[in-house]
C-alpha cells in the first residue's frame, strides 16, 4: 500500500534535499573580520581561545603584544561573609516595610543584613577575598628588520576567520613578505603562533613574558616561563599559575639572555604557548610540560588540522545568510562606520555579528570548565572591570541565552555546574540571612560560590538570582529533552523552590504572598514622603521568576515522578502569589507592588519585564493586555543604555514582533566607541574588534545580540514554532538559516524572500508533530528523522 503524505509533509521531505545541497554552498562563504593596521589599544586586538585559554595579538609589526589568558585564573578564595545574626532583624525590618518605612527598613539592611567583610570590595575585590578574575601573562615578541629602528611596512592586512578559529597578519618590509598565523587549539590545548616569512634566514626577534604584578619570568635555551601565586585575600597566599613559551624554528639560532630568548635568521618560527593554574589539580609544571610536548610532537599542520576540524564540529552547525554579502572586503571598522549611516546597505554585517557571538561562545566555555564571565574569557588587567565576576541580576544569564537556539546546548552546562556547586553556599545564606530551608544567592557570584548578599542594601539584597539561574539551567531540557539531566539538575531546582516558599510572608494590604525583604534588580523609587528607597516588598521581577520556578519544578517532579507533595504544595503557593502583572496607571507595566514614581525613567535594567523574556508567562497570543503594557514600559524607558540594555531591550521587542524597531536597537548596539570608561547609561556600542561597549568591556552585549538576532528569526516559547516572528523591513528581501533550535529537540532550517517562508525543514530525533506558524498561518506539520553520520 502506497504511503500517503499531507503537503505540509511533501514540501519538508523536497526542502530535506534543497537544504543539503543549499548549506554546503552556503557555508563555503568566508566569514572574518579584517582590518589594514596593526591594533592600537587592547580593544582593538582579535580575540581568540578554545574554551579554556585566550590570546590576543595585537599585530603589532616591530613590537607585537599578545594577551594571554586562562578562564581559571581568579584571585581570592572560598570564604564565610554571612551575618548569621542577620535573620534577627527580619521582623523589625518587615514591619517597617508593612507600615511604608522602606528608607528606614533600607537603613537596618546596610548596618545588620549584608555581608561580613569587603564583600567584592565594589567590583575592586582583586586583592579580598571574593577575589577577581584576571589576566594570565604578556608575551612580548620584538622584530628585527635590520638596522631600521621603525619597519616601514606596506600590505598590512589583520584577519580573523570565524569559520576557522584563526587569525593571519601579513604585511610587507624591504620587500619580504612575513605571514603570522595564530590560533587557541581544541586539539592539544595550547596556543600557537606560527611566523613564516617568504625569503629563508629573515626572522629575527626576541621573546620575553611578562605580568603587571604577582609574576617572575625566566629562561632556558629552549623556553621562557612565567610562574606567579595570586593572593586569595587577607594578605594570604591563593591560586599559582604558570605560562610557558616554547619556540621552534626552521633554521636559524635560538638563545637566551636573562629573561629573554633571542630568535636570529629563521626561515619559521612556531610558537607554542602552554598554561596552566591549580584551580582543580596542583602540577601545573607537570600539565604545561605534557601539554607542550603533546602539541610540538605533531606537525603544525596537523595540530591546525585537528583544531579547524574539533572547532567546526560546533560552529558549522548553523549557518545565516541575509541578503548579499557585499561588503565582505570592507575593513570591519570602516564597515562599522558604514553601517550607520546605511544600516539597510549591509544587512550581512548583522549576520556576521551573530556568527561571531556563536563563535565567542565557542571559545569561551567548554565543558568540564568554567562558564563565560562578564569578560568571557578574555581580560588584559589584574583588576578586572567588576572583577569580571558572574553577575547574577542579568549578565551571566544573558551569556548562555544563544547557547541553546544557535545549536551550542552543550555549552550551558559549566553554568549548571558552577550552580551546583553554589547549592551549600547558598544554604547557609538562607539559613543566616531567612532562616529558611533552601539555597539562595543574591546579585553576584564568584568562582568560590558566594551567595551573600552584596555590600551595599540598594543593590545587594536582591535575591532572585538564585531563580534566575534556575531558568536558565530549565531552558537546557526544554529545548533538550534530556532526562537524565533534569534528574541531575532537579535537587537545584526544588531547594531553590524551597527556600522561596520559606521566605514569603503574607502582603497584608493585598494578601498576597510575597519576597520581603527585597528590590528590583539596582534601581530605586520614590517614597510619598519624597525620600527614595531601593528596598520593598515583592518586586514584580520576584513574583514572575518564584512563579515560573514554581511551575517547572511541578513539571519535573511530573516527569521524574517524585514529589508529589511538595509539588502540590507549589501549587496552592502558586495560587497565592501576586499577578504576572500589574498594569499602571500610565499603562505601564508596574515595576514593584506598589505603584512608585520612578527615580530614573531610563533606567538601565528593565527586570520587570522578565516574563516576557526570557520568561514565557507574558505573550502577545496569551496576554494582550500585559504585552502592550511592556510595549509602553519599553516606550517610556527609551532604546539606549550600555551595550547589555540595549540588546535586552531588543529582545523584548523581539518577543513583541516589533522586528523593525528590534532593528534600531540592533543599530545602536552597532556604534563604534572607543571609550572605556565605567558607564551605567547611555552610551553603549561595540569597539572594532566588535566586542560590546558597557562601555568598558562587557561579553554579555554580544552574546545577548546573538541571541536577540535568533529570537527575530526564530521564536519556540509560546506553544509552537514560529519562522520570521520579527523581521524587519531591511532583511525581508532574501535569507537562509541552516540548524537552530526549537524547543522540544527540532532542528530548523529555512529559507525566505520578500518577507516570505518560501521553504522550510524541521527535523528531530523522531518524526512527531508540532505545531508551527509560517506566513503568519497556525498549522500541524510532522518532523522528519534526523540523519546522523
Amino acid at each position: 500500500m502506497q504511503k500517503s503524505y499531507s503537503p505540509c509533509v511533501l514540501i519538508a521531505h523536497f526542502l530535506l534535499l534543497t537544504f543539503c545541497s543549499s548549506a554546503g554552498t552556503a557555508q563555503e562563504r568566508p566569514q572574518r573580520l579584517y582590518y589594514t593596521k596593526p591594533a592600537k589599544v587592547w580593544e582593538e586586538c582579535i580575540p581568540l581561545g578554545n574554551g579554556r585559554l585566550g590570546m590576543m595579538p595585537d599585530g603589532g609589526v616591530t613590537n607585537e603584544n599578545v594577551t594571554l589568558n586562562d578562564i581559571t585564573l581568579w584571585s581570592g578564595s572560598t570564604q564565610d561573609a554571612n551575618n548569621y545574626d542577620a535573620y534577627k532583624y527580619l521582623p523589625q525590618i518587615r514591619e517597617l516595610l508593612a507600615q511604608g518605612k522602606n528608607d528606614e527598613a533600607q537603613a537596618i539592611i546596610n548596618k545588620n543584613f549584608i555581608c561580613k567583610g569587603p564583600g567584592s570590595g565594589n567590583g575592586n575585590g582583586a586583592n579580598d577575598a571574593f577575589g577577581s578574575y584576571q589576566v594570565l601573562a604578556n608575551l612580548n615578541l620584538r622584530f628585527s628588520y635590520g638596522h631600521d629602528e621603525q619597519a616601514m611596512f606596506t600590505h598590512y592586512k589583520r584577519e580573523l576567520s570565524l569559520d576557522q578559529a584563526t587569525s593571519k597578519t601579513t604585511y610587507t618590509v624591504k620587500g619580504i613578505t612575513y605571514t603570522k598565523e595564530y590560533f587557541c587549539s581544541f586539539g592539544s590545548d595550547v596556543s600557537l603562533i606560527r611566523i613564516t616569512a617568504d625569503r629563508p634566514h629573515q626572522i629575527n626577534c626576541s621573546v620575553s613574558l611578562t605580568r603587571p604584578e604577582n609574576g617572575e619570568s625566566s629562561a632556558d635555551g629552549k623556553s621562557v616561563v612565567l610562574t606567579g601565586q595570586l593572593t586569595a585575600g587577607e594578605g594570604k597566599p591563593g591560586m599559582r599559575f604558570m605560562a610557558k613559551v616554547t619556540p621552534v624554528l626552521t633554521d636559524g639560532k635560538l638563545a637566551y639572555e636573562g629573561k629573554t630568548l633571542t630568535i636570529k635568521n629563521a626561515t619559521s618560527v612556531t610558537f607554542y604557548i602552554s598554561a596552566a593554574t591549580d584551580f582543580r589539580s596542583p602540577d601545573i609544571a607537570g600539565r604545561v610540560d605534557s601539554l607542550t610536548q603533546s602539541s610540538v610532537r605533531k606537525s603544525y599542520a596537523e595540530e591546525r588540522q585537528e583544531h579547524t576540524r574539533n572547532y567546526r564540529r560546533l560552529f558549522a552547525r548553523v549557518s545565516l545568510h541575509i541578503g548579499s554579502d557585499i561588503n565582505g572586503n570592507t575593513p570591519t571598522d570602516v564597515r562599522l562606520g558604514n553601517f550607520q549611516k546605511s544600516p539597510d546597505a549591509d544587512v550581512a554585517l548583522p549576520a556576521l555579528f551573530y556568527q561571531y557571538g556563536r563563535y565567542l561562545s565557542i571559545c569561551s566555555t567548554r565543558v568540564g570548565l568554567l562558564p563565560p564571565n562578564l569578560q568571557g574569557l578574555w581580560a588584559n588587567q589584574t583588576q578586572t572591570p567588576w572583577n569580571g565576576d558572574y553577575h547574577l541580576d542579568v549578565n551571566v544569564e544573558m551569556n548562555h541565552w544563544p547557547v541553546e537556539v544557535s545549536n551550542l546546548s552543550e555549552l550551558n552546562l559549566p553554568l549548571a555546574k558552577l550552580v551546583e556547586g553554589m547549592v551549600p553556599y547558598g544554604e547557609r545564606t538562607a539559613k543566616a540571612y531567612y532562616n529558611a530551608r533552601g539555597w539562595v544567592a543574591h546579585v553576584i557570584t564568584n568562582v568560590w560560590g558566594f551567595t551573600e548578599p552584596g555590600e551595599e542594601a540598594s543593590w545587594g539584597v536582591t535575591k532572585v538570582g538564585s531563580g534566575w539561574l534556575c531558568n536558565n539551567l530549565w531552558e537546557h531540557y526544554d529545548f533538550t529533552g534530556d532526562r537524565p539531566y533534569l534528574k541531575e539538575i532537579y535537587p537545584v531546582l526544588k531547594s531553590a523552590a524551597l527556600f522561596y516558599s520559606d521566605m514569603m510572608v503574607r502582603d497584608p494590604q493585598t494578601g498576597w504572598l510575597v519576597t520581603s525583604p527585597s528590590s528590583s534588580p539596582e534601581n530605586t523609587f520614590y517614597l510619598p514622603n519624597g525620600k527614595t528607597a531601593s528596598i520593598c516588598v515583592g518586586p514584580t521581577i520576584d513574583n514572575q521568576v518564584i512563579r515560573e520556578l514554581f511551575g517547572n519544578v511541578i513539571t519535573a517532579g511530573q516527569v521524574l515522578k517524585v514529589d508529589g507533595a511538595f509539588c502540590d504544595s507549589l501549587r496552592q503557593k502558586i495560587k497565592l502569589l501576586p499577578p504576572v502583572g500589574q498594569i499602571a496607571k500610565d499603562g505601564t507595566l508596574m515595576e514593584w507592588l506598589q505603584d512608585y514614581k520612578q527615580t530614573d525613567i531610563h533606567h538601565r535594567h528593565i527586570s520587570h519585564l522578565y516574563a516576557l523574556y526570557p520568561g514565557k508567562l507574558i505573550t502577545d497570543d496569551g496576554t494582550p493586555e500585559l504585552a502592550e503594557a511592556c510595549r509602553k514600559t519599553l516606550e517610556a524607558r527609551g532604546d539606549d543604555g550600555p551595550s547589555w540594555s540595549i540588546v535586552y531591550k531588543q529582545l523584548f521587542w523581539a518577543r513583541l514582533h516589533d522586528g523593525n524597531h528590534a532593528y534600531l536597537l540592533l543599530k545602536h548596539l552597532l556604534r563604534l566607541t572607543d571609550r572605556t570608561d565605567m558607564n551605567y547609561g547611555a552610551g553603549g556600542g561595540v569597539y572594532s574588534n566588535l566586542f560590546s561597549a558597557g562601555p568598558p568591556f562587557q561579553i554579555d552585549g554580544n552574546f545577548g545580540e546573538t541571541a536577540a538576532i535568533a529570537e527575530m528569526l526564530l521564536q519556540s516559547h509560546a506553544g509552537y514554532i514560529e519562522l520570521l516572528p520579527a523581521i524587519p523591513d531591511a532583511w525581508k528581501t532574501s535569507g537562509e538559516v541552516n540548524g537552530l533550535k526549537a524547543r522540544g529537540k527540532i532542528t530548523a532550517s529555512f529559507s525566505w524572500k520578500n518577507g516570505r517562508i518560501i521553504g522550510y525543514r524541521l527535523t528531530s530525533n523522531r518524526r512527531k508533530a508540532v505545531k508551527l506558524k509560517v506566513n503568519g498561518s497556525l498549522k500541524t506539520v510532522y518532523t522528519t528523522q534526523e540523519t546522523r553520520f
